[in-house]
């Protein structure tokens, strides 16, 4: 399966978008064909596209479609095959220090005793034997501010929600003051109440630094959204459409539901009218 991945823009760019500003930007991630096998099966061919600093971008498509591959080569975890990947100016590597990453899953033994501020204390931590400052004290504070988990500061990590404790990964990466924060499905099985919180804090964060979240969940797709990157698989079918727009799902009813400005990204996966949105709504 190979994935092609295409940017879309937003037909109305948000107040804070810099789409029409009239000058060249610089970029906090650019892919130049970009290709990535795993043994005989390509998984990223000329896959090339580009974030500038200060936006808030969205990467989806569908489970197997090729997000992972392209998280990873951003994160440095991987080589492409093929192509250029620059992160922040530099290669994904050497960039890290400046980058702050929000796993889907964190594994911490529920056994052991940390406490939230100690788990958003570790953002702070820059190499062995380091001992934390007042700066550090002051970001750690502040992150579990911008996160919405200040109140949970001194409860036990293993004693939270899911939501909660995607919250307070956010927190632990904001703590580093990264230039770039990529989140990897942070609304995956996440209560209402932690989805709208984390929502609101990343609109306080919007214009601050780069934010890129991967996902499958289109609805994820907000009025936060500068731009969205769709990855799909196309396999050469003649007569293919791909629409790369963005327009209110359900006359506002995913807003109704999901308590934002929900968009609907249409791409290459075709669904019948029925099984879609109200039986064609």
């Amino acid at each position: 399966m190979s994935a092609n991945l295409r940017r879309a823009e937003p037909a109305e760019p948000a107040p804070h978008s810099h789409a029409n500003s009239g000058r060249s930007r610089p970029t906090a991630v650019r892919f130049d064909s970009v290709c990535f096998s795993y043994g005989t099966d390509p998984i990223l061919q000329n896959v090339s596209f580009h974030i500038h600093e200060g936006e808030f971008a969205a990467l989806i498509g569908p489970n197997g479609s090729g997000k992972t591959t392209i998280l990873r080569l951003l994160l440095g975890l991987a080589l492409p095959s093929a192509g250029r990947i620059e992160v922040l100016g530099a290669p994904p590597h050497t960039a890290l220090e400046s980058l702050g990453y929000v796993p889907q899953n964190a594994a911490f033994d529920p056994a052991f005793p940390i406490s939230v501020a100690e788990v958003v204390r570790m953002g702070r931590l820059r190499g062995s034997g380091s001992r934390y400052s007042s700066e550090d004290i002051k970001a750690v504070d502040a992150a579990l501010e911008q996160a919405d988990v200040a109140d949970l500061r001194d409860r036990p990590y293993s004693a939270l929600s899911g939501g909660q404790r995607r919250r307070v990964l956010v927190a632990r990466a904001l703590a580093s003051n990264p230039r770039l924060l990529v989140l990897d499905e942070p609304t995956a099985n996440m209560d209402a109440e932690s989805e709208t919180r984390l929502f609101r804090a990343l609109g306080e964060l919007k214009g601050k630094a780069t934010i890129l979240v991967v996902t499958h969940d289109t609805l994820f797709v907000s009025d936060l959204t500068d731009a969205v990157l769709c990855v799909g698989d196309r396999d050469g079918r003649a007569g293919s459409v791909v629409r790369h727009a963005s327009i209110p799902v359900a006359r506002g009813l995913a807003p109704g539901a999901f308590g934002g400005g929900a968009l609907q990204v249409l791409h290459d996966t075709e669904i019948p009218p029925e099984d879609c949105c109200g039986k064609g709504e």
